[in-house]
């Protein structure tokens, strides 16, 4: 009895204190987004949509932006120990001085006021495009000595590129430095502009480390590449057999090696050519004809050095050589 009663007693005192503690507790409800955004994201959206996106705006018109720092960070970001004041001439186009001269006479002043003291990298870009040119062409001759002047033509104009050398360019970040009239900067004045920082990089670091420099950023897109995407052969057979004659070697005998689906809509042959009972390459094909293509051009990557094992190419650091890998050009 006397327990009963002390234990209603206390769920009595219980619920008491615990009505206090609730008086003392204000309880809000959060939302996770305001009413207003919604609204506010549809209208922005349709905005959009009916006015298009904004202009791109330089990098050069944007907050906490130094171009002399950020010229210098360029010279350190591509570990080259070059001065500023031909790095700086390097990103100066001549579309940017006429477009900069017209505003300026826009205002009203004379053309001696409004006359630009900076010049412009047309001797520069002219320079760094030659040396280009000429060290990609000795440096695919010293690593496919096999390969015919049409082949290393061919390649030395696949990495010389407007579309690639714009690409390389747009990941180094010289389309921030570029001082150019458009917005974005096209692709040609991109190339133009790193010709140009090649060229300056030749007057300030030398030959040797230009073709390092060359090395190390154009030479990797070659990784992956076949030959023939490069180099279009209209007759891999014919260039096959004149190849096999000048090393004295007996013409290829094209045989059927297998096939599959012979009476399908998707056949495939693999046709083998031989040599002296010898098999030289084989390749796949929907057609005879295909197949024996195919085999022509796997016979050529092995004749040129630039099958798909072939050796690595060699991207060791400038300190590890004893001599400079390919021969520059003698300067002018």
């Amino acid at each position: 009895m006397a327990s009963g009663f002390m234990l209603s007693r206390g769920a009595a005192s219980l619920g008491v204190h615990c009505q206090r503690l609730c008086r003392n507790i204000s309880l809000s409800q959060v939302r996770g987004k305001k009413r207003w955004l919604r609204a506010y994201t549809a209208i922005m959206a349709r905005k959009l949509k009916l006015e298009g996106a904004p202009p791109p705006t330089p990098r050069s018109q944007q907050p906490n932006w130094d171009y002399h720092a950020e010229v210098q960070a360029f010279g350190v970001r591509i570990q080259e120990n070059v001065s500023p004041l031909p790095l700086r001439t390097a990103f100066v186009n001549p579309c940017y001085l006429r477009a900069e001269q017209q505003r300026r006479l826009g205002f009203g002043a004379d053309a001696e006021t409004t006359a630009l003291s900076p010049e412009d990298n047309i001797q520069l870009s002219e320079k760094g495009a030659s040396f280009t040119k000429s060290f990609l062409s000795d440096w695919c001759r010293a690593s496919f000595p096999s390969l015919p002047s049409e082949g290393v033509e061919s390649i030395v104009v696949h990495l010389t590129s407007t579309s690639l050398q714009s690409h390389v360019a747009r990941n180094l970040g010289v389309d921030d430095l570029t001082l150019s009239a458009e917005c974005p900067v096209p692709d040609e004045v991109l190339r133009s502009t790193l010709m140009a920082v090649i060229g300056a990089l030749e007057d300030g670091s030398g030959a040797e480390r230009t073709g390092f420099f060359l090395r190390d950023f154009l030479v990797p897109h070659l990784i992956g590449k076949d030959l023939f995407d490069m180099w279009s052969v209209v007759n891999p057979m014919g260039l096959l057999v004149e190849e096999l004659t000048k090393r004295n070697i007996p013409l290829p005998e094209p045989r059927l090696i297998r096939s599959a689906g012979a009476s399908t809509v998707l056949p495939l042959y693999f046709v083998g050519l031989y040599s002296e009972k010898k098999l030289l390459a084989q390749g796949p094909g929907e057609t005879l004809v295909a197949a024996e293509e195919e085999a022509a051009r796997v016979a050529l990557r092995k004749l040129y050095g630039y099958a798909e094992n072939h050796r690595p190419f060699d991207f060791s650091p400038p300190q590890q050589h004893q001599r400079p890998l390919i021969q520059s050009r003698s300067s002018n």
